[in-house]
């Protein structure tokens, strides 16, 4: 036995570790494939379940005790000083061999082949890694289903968990690259996660988790991300906390500082995060264009916010939109969604470059994106000008998801098409006409909504929707609270609207739920501010918190005569008539719009926000819509004029309109 191994064997087999550690953990470990996949069931060759304690030491002022599964790493090392074999200066004709040997694994095209050349091959140590590392890059440009397949054929290959066993009795004497490969490769492959050759390569990464380079602190971050907890995985991953937290300062590597970044993830302290910022923020001159895109992703990941960081990524993706491909572009736009984070330059560019794109991706990825823009609250104005024209175009090209998806949409942004609307909904309603008699009652329901909410009335779809049959599967939803707000919407909008139907048409009661809308608080500021803005108006009444129509919330209701009602009443009582109290005076509904009501960055209403502004249209009211602002603006002094402004200047219009009629 070597001196080294001799080392080895004394270090492991002190009863007792002497020192006293700053940081110490008693972790279990429940190594079972009880619950692994039954095609995994035969490594449990590999897989113990006992309980025999050792213990480690991280030179970072730290300790780990962790649990083996009925190993004994003292009797593994002595069995392996017989299978390992000093190491020899290569010559020439040992070097030939190996580069032999390299290229003949790197014409192997499945894990199957690797395996096949593994058993005639007695691989060393490093070559174990390199064949685990193989077996894994001969999947990724595999489709879903032929990778299935070869996985099952490499679980069922008998020299697979003969591959296995020496990797875990190499695992010590790897170098650093070839352990944390050798971990990700078998995770990726999916070596069940608590299987005993897993944990025995994640507690070696403990123990050597202080020596990693920069790099191999990357793989491994990028391994431990996608891996479920254990009690080692926490372990190494409070570990490498320590370790990138010392590390930071020399981290030179953008992608590797990424990698980092999101295996600390949402827990890692807003101190570490801030130091994170920092060092980000530092190394701006090196991002390249991918780095800009991960770093949004990252963050999003971790559940940090740094508008500085964002602003000098933004403005990279900006400058290299072409050069963009789609899923980047994608997730980008979800990350900062997650972050919520709109930079309208930003989106803009993105909404002018998918337009131009429109005949080169598929119709999915186009509603990917109008999607993910509708969850921004943003309208992309120039992406959905040009796909109402295919959709003009050929709407049945269009599946029943893509029309749910389109109409959704276009109805929550509330998108003025101009002189195509009509033209535009009917084609969706044409389309959908070919899926009534395979729509569920709640995709009925859910588009017989959005139709209402851009006052369009298609009657087959509506009557289909009221049917006696399509009311009792509703009446099983599961989405309660969703379907009877959908109801109420519909049912205003029928009742309001009044569109021209074949046959007229009313939502039961019985479906349409709690009727009353939930009261929000008096907006204090806005209420002083109408008060004062109504002390010198002897005729204005003011009601506050005024709900119309059971549905409706108005915040103040000014009601105040209309300068010609004199003339009318004199005209009216000779001939016997009455003027009601709509027609004899003015009623303007003072309404709080929050910075939701609006797509981001413009005036446009959004769609349930507009459709409470055209049905108290309809009902005679004068809406004057009051921002927060508005209510921000200046001296109290300065909000009660601003208040004034908006409210009787819709008033001097009114009059000067009753009176040219």
């Amino acid at each position: 036995m070597s001196i080294w191994v001799t080392k080895k064997v004394m270090r492991w087999s002190l009863p007792v570790c002497s020192r006293r550690f700053l940081w110490q953990q008693h972790l279990p470990l429940r190594a079972s494939i009880t619950d692994t996949p039954a095609h995994s069931q035969q490594l449990a060759g590999i897989s113990g379940t006992g309980h025999n304690q050792t213990c480690l030491s991280l030179s970072l002022a730290s300790a780990v005790r962790y649990y083996s599964n009925g190993w004994n790493r003292s009797d593994d090392l002595e069995e392996r000083s017989f299978l390992s074999t000093p190491e020899v200066r290569p010559d020439e004709t040992q070097l030939e061999q190996r580069e032999r040997w390299s290229a003949s694994l790197q014409s192997c095209g499945s894990p199957s082949d690797v395996l096949d050349f593994a058993c005639h091959s007695s691989p060393s140590h490093r070559q174990v890694s390199n064949c685990l590392t193989r077996m894994w890059s001969s999947t990724k440009k595999m489709s879903d289903e032929q990778k299935r397949y070869e996985l099952q054929l490499m679980f069922d290959h008998p020299e697979f968990e003969k591959l296995l066993q020496q990797a875990m009795q190499s695992a010590d004497y790897m170098r650093n690259d070839d352990i944390v490969y050798s971990l990700l490769s078998m995770v990726n492959l999916g070596v069940p996660q608590r299987s005993r050759v897993v944990q025995t390569f994640l507690r070696i990464c403990q123990d050597k988790v202080n020596y990693l380079e920069e790099k191999n602190l990357s793989i491994l971050a990028s391994c431990l991300e996608n891996m479920e907890n254990s009690s080692n995985v926490v372990a190494l991953k409070d570990g490498m906390r320590l370790v990138v937290e010392a590390q930071l300062p020399s981290i030179k590597n953008v992608m590797a500082l990424q990698t980092m970044m999101r295996l600390l993830g949402k827990d890692a302290p807003k101190e570490l995060k801030l130091k994170l910022e920092r060092k980000a923020l530092s190394m701006t001159g090196q991002f390249s264009l991918p780095n800009a895109q991960h770093m949004i992703i990252t963050m999003a990941t971790m559940g940090f916010y740094s508008k500085s960081l964002l602003q000098v990524c933004s403005k990279k993706i900006i400058d290299n939109l072409h050069g963009m491909p789609f899923n980047r572009l994608y997730k980008v736009l979800q990350s900062c969604g997650v972050l919520l984070y709109r930079d309208l330059d930003l989106l803009n560019e993105i909404s002018d470059h998918v337009a131009s794109m429109l005949d080169i991706w598929t119709n999915k990825q186009v509603l990917l994106f109008l999607a993910v823009f509708e969850d921004l609250i943003f309208c992309p104005v120039a992406l959905m000008e040009g796909y109402a024209e295919k959709v003009i175009a050929n709407p049945e090209a269009l599946t029943l998801k893509d029309l749910l998806c389109v109409l959704k949409v276009y109805s929550s942004l509330n998108f003025d098409l101009q002189d195509r609307r009509q033209r535009f909904f009917e084609s969706l309603s044409h389309a959908l006409s070919s899926y009534l008699s395979r729509m569920s009652g709640f995709e009925l329901l859910k588009a017989s909504y959005c139709l209402c909410l851009v006052g369009h009335f298609p009657p087959a779809l509506l009557e289909r929707l009221l049917e006696s049959s399509t009311l009792e599967e509703l009446g099983a939803s599961k989405f309660l609270k969703s379907r009877e707000r959908m109801f109420q919407m519909v049912d205003l909008c029928l009742r309001l609207d009044r569109p021209p139907l074949p046959q007229p048409l009313s939502v039961p009661v019985s479906v349409m739920g709690n009727r009353r809308p939930s009261n929000p608080p008096i907006n204090p500021k806005l209420s002083e501010g109408l008060h004062r803005a109504l002390e010198d108006q002897a005729d204005a009444t003011l009601q506050e918190m005024v709900v119309v129509e059971s549905s409706y919330v108005i915040d103040g209701v000014i009601s105040k005569p209309l300068p010609h009602q004199a003339n009318v009443t004199e005209t009216s009582s000779r001939a016997g008539d009455q003027c009601s109290p709509v027609e004899s005076s003015q009623r303007i509904a003072v309404i709080y719009a929050r910075p939701s009501g609006f797509c981001y960055g413009t005036s446009n209403l959004r769609g349930p926000f507009a459709v409470k502004i055209r049905h108290l249209k309809i009902m005679g009211y004068t809406p004057v819509l009051v921002t927060e602002q508005n209510l921000q603006s200046g001296s109290q002094e300065e909000r009660t004029n601003i208040l004034k402004k908006l409210i009787f200047c819709q008033q001097e219009h009114i009059s000067e309109a009753d009176m040219k009629t």
